[in-house]
């Protein structure tokens, strides 16, 4: 079944990307079309394993996990189908020397030298987007994200939960950011994976816009305003039209109509399935609350400008959980009372207080947030892991760890014994 025959929160479309890397040097392998044959046969772009499918992308070291035939009932049991995903994506990589790395960025792949686009079925798609933007990048070639996919059913329903998606767009990597090394050094960013998925897409601008999405009504003013603009400024570039679908489109958030959705795509993938879910949870559960009008009507949210929701947006993508948001509107709008500027994992314990999580895995999604909140995010764990000038030894250790809690899907821990509960001074 497709999205299209569900209405708001009604089912749930999971996706998470890994790195293929090499067991003894965490080197990028590109090797995802060996793990998609299925019996020696000539690889396809997906396979179907378990409870979760797997399916290729733009690069042969990056393997995606997804939710098969179409969303689930509910996000609850997933993250342990994902988990099991991964015990057997490792089981069939150790014979290749391989394994899965997990976090936003690979900390010291040099795309331009390490990137191999997938030359298989969809490879016309990909050589088109490598001719048009160069693909040699990070931006392109080093990003692992973990999306979300929320459906909707008519035109309110749609302009509701863009309404809603948009304005919450900004604070999402406040929990996710998960990518504070690049090139080998920590990057001015803690979410470097957002940071060049900003810029991937500069020689037409409209592809990306500001990130945030614009406000619209409906589909036809979506398809006017966004999609036709995209196809427009493309035609001298693509003049046979094959990136004219509505996934070209490289906005934080994307309408994706023909499956009657609406995908995020800001969240940067987490240590460990459990940890993705949590973070997915919790937006849930808040853009639940703004689709209803709890804190504010839609039109509300829609008059917010876009140029105001991407400077929030930079914040984060800057300094994740620690970003300040100093806009008093936007925080009123979402519910959030603050007398001055607020810090994002703030606002977030505040929402989810205000709109706690609810379903079968609401414990473990508490406890996992839980850490993120108290500890900080996953980039800022890892950069205290490392240090202010960590060197390509303790980078490997790093990330080393964190391919151990993928494989037993376990989090990141960072609080030592007689540490306050609450981290201060981010």
């Amino acid at each position: 079944m497709r999205e299209a025959d569900f209405g708001l929160f009604e089912r749930f479309g999971v996706e998470l990307e890994y790195m293929i890397a090499r067991r003894d040097t965490l080197e990028v392998a590109p090797i995802a079309d060996r793990i998609l044959a299925s019996h020696g046969d000539e690889p396809g772009s997906e396979l179907r394993v378990g409870d979760v499918e797997w399916t290729n992308e733009l690069v042969l070291h990056v393997l995606e996990m997804k939710t098969p035939d179409g969303p689930a009932t509910s996000l609850s049991g997933l993250a342990d189908a994902f988990q099991e995903g991964v015990r057997e994506a490792n089981a069939r990589l150790e014979p290749e020397g391989a394994l899965l790395l997990p976090a936003g960025v690979h900390p010291t792949m040099d795309p331009h030298r390490d990137a191999r686009l997938w030359p298989h079925e969809f490879g016309p798609v990909y050589r088109a987007f490598d001719r048009i933007f160069d693909c040699r990048g990070h931006g392109w070639s080093n990003l692992q994200s973990a999306h979300l996919n929320l459906p909707f059913s008519g035109d309110d329903e749609f302009a509701r939960l863009h309404a809603a998606i948009r304005f919450l767009l900004p604070l999402m990597p406040a929990l996710s950011a998960s990518s504070p090394v690049v090139d080998g050094r920590a990057a001015p960013w803690l979410d470097a994976r957002m940071a060049f998925y900003r810029d991937n897409a500069r020689r037409i601008p409209s592809v990306s816009g500001l990130v945030v999405p614009e406000p619209v009504q409906d589909e036809a003013e979506y398809r006017e305003r966004i999609l036709s603009r995209i196809y427009v400024d493309m035609a001298g570039l693509d003049p046979d039209g094959i990136l004219r679908y509505e996934w070209v489109n490289a906005r934080g958030a994307i309408a994706r109509f023909e499956r009657g959705s609406i995908e995020i795509r800001v969240l940067d993938v987490q240590e460990c399935p459990l940890a993705d879910l949590a973070i997915m949870a919790a937006i849930t559960q808040v853009l639940r609350a703004l689709c209803a009008e709890e804190t504010a009507g839609i039109a509300s949210l829609n008059a917010f400008s876009t140029e105001r929701l991407a400077a929030i947006l930079a914040e984060t993508i800057r300094a994740g959980d620690g970003a300040m948001i100093e806009d008093p509107e936007y925080l009123r709008l979402l519910g959030v009372r603050a007398d001055a500027g607020l810090a994002a994992d703030e606002a977030w314990l505040r929402l989810l207080h205000r709109f706690p999580l609810e379903g079968a895995d609401a414990a473990r999604w508490s406890g996992a947030l839980d850490v993120i909140l108290k500890e900080g995010c996953l980039a800022r764990r890892i950069r205290r892991r490392l240090g202010t000038e960590p060197d390509a030894l303790t980078i490997r250790a790093v990330w080393t760890e964190l391919a151990d809690c993928l494989a037993h899907g376990r989090q990141l821990r960072q609080l030592e014994v007689g540490e306050p509960e609450r981290i201060r001074g981010k």
